[in-house]
């Protein structure tokens, strides 16, 4: 047992007893954090700090997987959920608050006409897809980028066990910035294909009007543009990607960000499609839950109040160009390189022989993780984040990045590690 994170690696083996992974999210798990020197429990975050189970502080580049835009704890969000637990969480009606919400999304969204709500991005992107499938009356799906846990995404990924093959049939993958590969789909399935469902961005931009394009060949063929949104929609821009770059879908789904880490999605887009929500069956008993509602409320209104994108893009984009220079001055562009948006950008991690990636990037949390950087390789920023975070964050990268040339470079990174390296599995994006 490691002495930093004694009081984790203890709650992660009596979690493994009771819990399957040892947390409910993939993306939390052991999977990810090399064992003995990595964190597994945070006890409690403020602003863009968080603190785990044995009191290490970590700058949270994570933030709870982008769910968390304005950061730990905000105190306007934290206001209304506090007010709304007075009046009350759920009720045996709705409660007005829905109206509110879904209001304002319609307000600041492009594509925006109705909404609807779920509480995981996965409910709203699946909630999307049956409503597609019901509005063309096909059945087939093309998908680009991460889009949940449900079988209808899920069975086309390595993560299918459990999915009928009759289902993992009907989805069909195609690739960013490859307008060639989603036409062959079409092709293929000629006036089959219900919609064409994708993450507008993530770790790369798209060239060469790749969004407009996917739209027109959607529309070419009778099918439903859906963007997810979960990750990019209130980061971005106020309304999402498809504000960023201009280009409305049929629908769109977000969650995440939403509420600044509290439970809601939702599910929204053109009248004329949203209606079939009347006829598919689509219902939570959490659905209209109150507190989260609130949160969302007061983060969406935030949003328009105060320059918290701006703030995203100015303080993202410091840290990108810091670590483009880092990487150009240590001469580490054979190991690494940087992508994205400012507001959600990827340090990427090359395999270089004899060493994979997932080698090489073990070295690289048990570094930051061990020097108060909480990372997977992601920067989400948060509009908690000051220049110190973003001063103190390529301070550790000035230390990490020739450590990971020494071992690279002069195979000598078994050296380094105190703990086995991260093994090759399922990877989200």
């Amino acid at each position: 047992m490691s002495e930093r994170y004694q009081n984790s690696e203890a709650f992660l083996a009596k979690a493994l007893n009771i819990i399957p992974l040892g947390t409910q999210t993939f993306s939390k798990s052991k999977t990810q954090y090399p064992f003995g020197v990595s964190p597994y429990f945070i006890a409690w975050g403020k602003g863009s700090h968080v603190w785990d189970v044995d009191g290490n502080e970590y700058i949270d580049y994570i933030n709870a997987l982008a769910a968390v835009t304005l950061g730990y704890n905000d105190p306007d969000v934290t206001a209304a959920v506090r007010d709304q637990l007075q009046e009350g969480v759920i009720f045996s009606l709705p409660h007005t608050i829905e109206i509110q919400v879904a209001e304002k999304i319609v307000e600041m969204v492009p594509c925006a006409e109705m909404v609807r709500f779920g509480k995981n991005g996965s409910d709203a992107t699946s909630g999307a897809i049956r409503l597609a499938r019901a509005y063309t009356r096909r059945d087939r799906v093309a998908v680009c980028g991460y889009h949940g846990w449900h079988d209808w995404y899920i069975g086309s990924t390595a993560r299918n066990l459990g999915v009928p093959q009759a289902v993992q049939k009907l989805t069909h993958t195609f690739f960013y910035n490859d307008i060639d590969s989603l036409h062959k789909i079409f092709q293929k399935y000629p006036d089959q294909v219900a919609t064409v469902i994708l993450e507008p961005m993530n770790v790369f931009e798209p060239t060469n009007n790749f969004l407009q394009k996917v739209k027109d060949l959607a529309h070419e063929n009778n099918a439903v543009l859906i963007f997810d949104e979960t990750v990019t929609g209130f980061r971005y821009a106020n309304g999402g990607a498809q504000e960023y770059f201009g280009v409305v879908p049929d629908l769109a789904t977000f969650g995440k960000g939403l509420a600044n880490g509290y439970p809601i999605s939702a599910v929204t887009g053109r009248a004329e499609i949203m209606h079939l929500m009347e006829e598919i069956f689509f219902s939570f008993t959490f659905g209209g839950e109150a507190l989260s509602l609130a949160a969302a409320l007061a983060t969406l209104s935030k949003l328009q109040q105060q320059p918290v994108i701006a703030t995203l893009k100015n303080q993202g984009q410091k840290v990108l160009t810091g670590v483009e220079k880092l990487i150009d001055y240590h001469k580490v562009s054979h190991i690494l390189s940087v992508s994205g948006n400012p507001t959600w950008s990827f340090l990427l991690i090359k395999d270089v022989p004899p060493y994979s990636s997932w080698q090489i990037k073990t070295l690289f949390l048990q570094e930051v993780f061990a020097q108060g950087i909480l990372t997977l390789g992601s920067h989400n920023m948060s509009y908690a984040h000051s220049d110190a975070d973003v001063t103190n964050l390529l301070a550790i990268y000035e230390k990490v990045f020739p450590l990971l040339q020494d071992a690279i470079d002069n195979c000598t990174l078994e050296k380094y590690l105190r703990c086995q390296p991260l093994e090759p599995l399922f990877k989200v994006r």
